[in-house]
């Protein structure tokens, strides 16, 4: 009775399993197919997932300059995101290790008042961060987008990096503070080694809102030479160049730096580092 229990949960949850995985890949599918097929068989009734006959043209049109300037798009997205979860990562792990190690006065209400920013949407912060934008003169440029990014992914940086120092030991940190480091040479070489597998989750979370954010790109820039990805993507819509398949394909492309960067760091989700460094 006990083996057929077991049976049946393995097999319950190897169907969720497989449910998950084919309903979280089925989109990439179909728009890879979309891309992949020519014009009259994207728009066909009768067209089946996978394309009748293969052809690239999609792909070369969306990275033509003269049909869709991609290149300057990415460039903007990518210094922009890139930018802004080092930022984050730096600000935060400032700001998330002494919330959770550092005693000062205020301390409590700093963190719940950090923490009340994340309780307001990006629709209500929208206007004051407009106007504080456009008084400092920086509307349409990729500074705006930078500081309004840190601005809305900062709390949870910084509840996500706090949780994860209080669970490193602070025996480690007094045996080193006791053999002569000093609190930044602590926060250096001890703290940020084992704490790689949260700063990795941070600077993914905060690089993929800024890469995908479309709401606040789309009211702070206005010019081509700023614009972001999802900018672009919307402006493709209402071009003369606009078929479904040159939209998958850009598509397609605009999601393959975060699934690089994704891959690139994905051992650091590993763990194991903190109970390392324990041992040693």
């Amino acid at each position: 009775m006990v083996t057929n229990n077991r049976v049946l949960n393995r097999a319950i949850l190897y169907t969720l399993v497989t449910l998950t995985v084919v309903t979280t890949i089925f989109p990439f599918l179909v728009m890879l197919g979309t891309a992949l097929k020519t014009n009259e068989e994207a728009l066909s009734v009768s067209a089946g997932l996978w394309p009748k006959q293969i052809t690239l043209e999609h792909f070369r049109d969306v990275l033509d300059p003269e049909k869709f300037p991609y290149w300057t798009y990415f460039k903007n997205s990518f210094i922009t995101s890139f930018v802004t979860a080092l930022l984050a990562v730096v600000i935060g792990t400032m700001g998330a290790y002494s919330f959770a190690r550092l005693e000062y006065p205020g301390r409590g209400a700093f963190q719940k008042g950090v923490m009340l920013i994340y309780m307001f949407s990006g629709v209500l912060l929208l206007v004051p961060l407009y106007q504080m934008v456009t008084a400092a003169g920086l509307y349409d440029t990729k500074l705006a987008l930078i500081i309004t990014y840190l601005v809305i992914t900062m709390p949870v940086s910084l509840y996500m990096l706090g949780n994860y120092f209080r669970t490193i030991p602070e025996s480690l940190e007094e045996a080193s503070m006791i053999d002569g480091l000093n609190r930044f040479q602590v926060i250096y070489k001890i703290v940020l080694p084992l704490s790689m597998p949260a700063i990795a989750t941070v600077f993914i979370y905060v690089f993929m809102i800024a890469w995908n954010e479309y709401l606040f790109a789309s009211v702070l820039i206005t010019s081509e030479e700023n614009m972001t990805l999802p900018i672009g993507l919307s402006r493709l819509f209402y071009t003369k160049h606009y078929v479904w398949g040159r939209m998958m394909a850009a598509s397609l492309l605009t999601a393959i730096p975060v699934v690089l960067m994704f891959a690139l760091v994905e051992r650091y989700f590993r763990g194991g580092l903190t109970d390392g460094g324990e041992k040693g």
